[in-house]
């Protein structure tokens, strides 16, 4: 066995407000999901882990995070769908949370007045149910998935803390973002996207097989997704890049409906088209927002059609 290794209490990249700053106090979890303990072992540097190629076992610490931290107490979702990592999509919400407040004097604006829409909530629902938990919000979750959906529904169904706080909808139209979800009446503080990241199967598929044999440190020739993942969850025509640019377009349609459309860029070649794209569509603002966790950077880029005196009036509206 090699010698035990020293751990930051930290981890410095995740946002400070994360509760998953630090390793898993796996004993911890146990103690709340008594299930999680047929999955830890002891690794080769003496530390207590799971085995992350294992997609059983990736999934039994998200149902076991998720009741911990956030009172989640029915969780599932069906095979071979997108099972996320809880810390990042954490991240995630913390981040545009903080936006949200340096759009309100400092103070972040929490509670039933704020809705937040999801586009692509998925089958797993892990930003409402943050979200929900962290800072009381409303959510909207839009997909194209009926199955998701239908799963999703269920989470939402069978917790009461999600009750009356997540509506979620059918987005019958494969190309539209925003619209079938929102009426032009309709205001919503934020929007979320955790976009589909390849522009292939082809390309999907490579990037799995490169994780794997990162975790195993050997090769691999067959595809097996730890963290799962439908088609239209891993890669659409285009990639990331099109899909973003596609939603920027239609936003604009949007401008007075939401307060902060926003959307996560995993690839930093990206950023500069998407930028392109949102100044040639007018925002009014644009921010790029860092984000990582471990050897992966990624950032939030969020941009508004409001005017300085349109955000006075919405602040004054909704959250003061």
């Amino acid at each position: 066995m090699q010698t035990k290794r020293k751990h930051p209490k930290v981890k410095a990249k995740l946002h400070p407000k994360n509760k998953h700053n630090g390793r898993y106090n796996l004993q911890q979890l146990i103690a709340t999901l008594p299930e999680l303990n047929a999955f830890v072992k002891m690794n080769e540097y003496g530390d207590e882990s799971i085995d992350f190629f294992n997609p059983e076992a990736v999934l039994t610490l998200n149902k076991a995070l998720l009741k911990h931290y956030y009172d989640i107490h029915e969780w599932t979702i069906p095979n071979n769908y997108l099972c996320p990592p809880i810390p990042s999509r954490a991240d995630y919400i913390h981040h545009i949370a903080q936006l949200l407040g340096e759009s309100n004097y400092g103070k972040i604006p929490i509670g039933e007045n704020i809705k937040c829409l999801d586009v692509g909530v998925g089958a797993n629902c892990v930003y409402p149910i943050i979200g929900s938990k962290e800072y009381g919000w409303l959510f909207i979750g839009a997909d194209t998935d009926q199955i998701a959906l239908d799963n999703a529904q269920f989470i939402v169904d069978n917790n009461d803390i999600l009750k009356g706080k997540v509506q979620l909808i059918l987005q019958e139209n494969p190309k539209d973002f925003f619209y079938g979800i929102l009426k032009k009446e309709d205001q919503v503080d934020l929007t979320i996207c955790n976009p589909p990241y390849h522009a292939s199967q082809v390309e999907s598929s490579a990037s799995t097989i490169r994780k794997l044999k990162n975790l195993k440190k050997k090769s691999v020739q067959q595809v097996t997704k730890n963290f799962g993942g439908q088609n239209s969850e891993l890669w659409c025509d285009g990639g990331e890049n099109k899909f973003v640019r596609n939603m920027m377009r239609e936003s604009k349609k949007f401008g007075n409906s939401c307060f902060w459309f926003s959307t996560l860029i995993s690839k930093q070649s990206n950023v500069e088209s998407v930028l392109k794209a949102l100044r040639n569509e007018d925002a009014a603002e644009i921010k790029v927002i860092p984000m990582g966790q471990g050897n992966k950077t990624s950032r939030i880029i969020a941009w508004t059609f409001l005017t300085p005196s349109q955000q006075k009036e919405w602040r004054e509206k909704k959250w003061i």
